[in-house]
């Protein structure tokens, strides 16, 4: 049986009310994990060529990202430390287990010190070796998402995790992700490290529905993550790759049912299937290396006038 994580991202909007509305219909739909992010805007980090991008004879090198007008984005979404410890109550009381991703180093003993035992790390984390020597300390579980990450990047991340629990799942970090482009196969080079593997999930909603956490399901995924909305698409910045509670329920079905039933499904229902398994091992594509290249490094802990990256070994004190 797969675990359902629903990643209501920044489709909270930076409500209380919403985000528990959100909570609820995502407990009330069979997830077993709601996730936020612990993002906090002052983290953002300015770096020059993302002002405007970079490009060289028709070739970009660098994509266009503006600080301040993601600076102004973001803000509004912030979640405060109270708000954290309400998000955990509230999951209790909706029976969901609260979950949320670490985006930096100085984040780790605030969130150590609240009452759970899970903890996400993004896929541009899995090589920042420090932020999980850091989390390992202080959780039981760490799920790593391994998008836009190379092969030996994840071996060390595993080396760095033996003889602990810790889940990975494969993920594309195209947004949206085309369906030829998943190389769920690559499932079967994750569990080379860990039985525990899943898929985080990104393709189009309106055009794909939930055929590639399906097919994850069928290929033996023990972890699909989705992100949630219970507004309208066109609402927040993730409402395109966003399900539905209708959407959620339907996932959790398949999430519980006997993966001989899923494969017959895959087979009957969904043609593309094939087309989604991929290579096992293989390079990173432009698409991912650009996004590597603005993801990674995005946010960092900030120490007076010192930025500390999440893979930089520096002190923070």
């Amino acid at each position: 049986m797969a675990k359902i994580i629903a990643e209501l991202c920044q489709n909270h909007k930076g409500d209380r009310a919403l985000l528990k509305d959100m909570i609820w219909a995502a407990a009330g739909a069979g997830a077993d994990y709601a996730k936020i992010q612990t993002i906090r805007a002052d983290d953002l980090t300015f770096r020059e060529r993302f002002e405007t991008g970079i490009e060289e004879e028709g070739v970009v090198k660098a994509i266009k990202r503006p600080y301040q007008p993601e600076y102004d984005r973001l803000k509004p979404m912030d979640l405060s430390d109270e708000d954290h410890a309400w998000f955990i109550e509230e999951c209790v009381r909706a029976g969901i287990t609260p979950l949320t991703t670490a985006f930096t180093r100085s984040a780790v003993p605030f969130l150590g010190g609240l009452p759970w035992k899970d903890i996400k790390v993004a896929s541009y984390d899995c090589a920042s070796l420090p932020l999980l020597n850091e989390l390992k300390a202080r959780f039981e579980h760490l799920i790593i998402s391994t998008g836009a990450t190379h092969d030996s990047e994840i071996e060390a991340a595993a080396r760095l995790l033996a003889g602990h629990r810790f889940s990975f799942l494969h993920c594309i970090t195209i947004y949206p992700t085309p369906l030829d482009a998943l190389h769920l196969r690559r499932m079967e080079f994750l569990r080379r490290f860990t039985p525990s593997v899943g898929f985080s999930d990104h393709t189009l909603v309106a055009r794909d529905g939930l055929k590639a956490s399906i097919a994850a399901i069928a290929l033996g995924a023990s972890i699909i993550e989705r992100h949630f909305t219970i507004l309208a698409v066109d609402q927040t910045k993730d409402g395109p790759v966003s399900i539905t509670p209708p959407m959620l329920s339907e996932l959790s079905r398949f999430a519980r049912m006997p993966v001989d039933d899923v494969k017959a499904h895959v087979k009957k229902e969904i043609p593309e299937a094939p087309s989604m398994l991929g290579e096992e091992r293989r390079s990173l594509s432009e698409a991912e290396l650009l996004n590597r290249d603005y993801y990674r490094g995005r946010f960092a802990s900030k120490v007076g006038q010192r930025v500390i990256y999440n893979w930089e070994d520096t002190p923070l004190k």
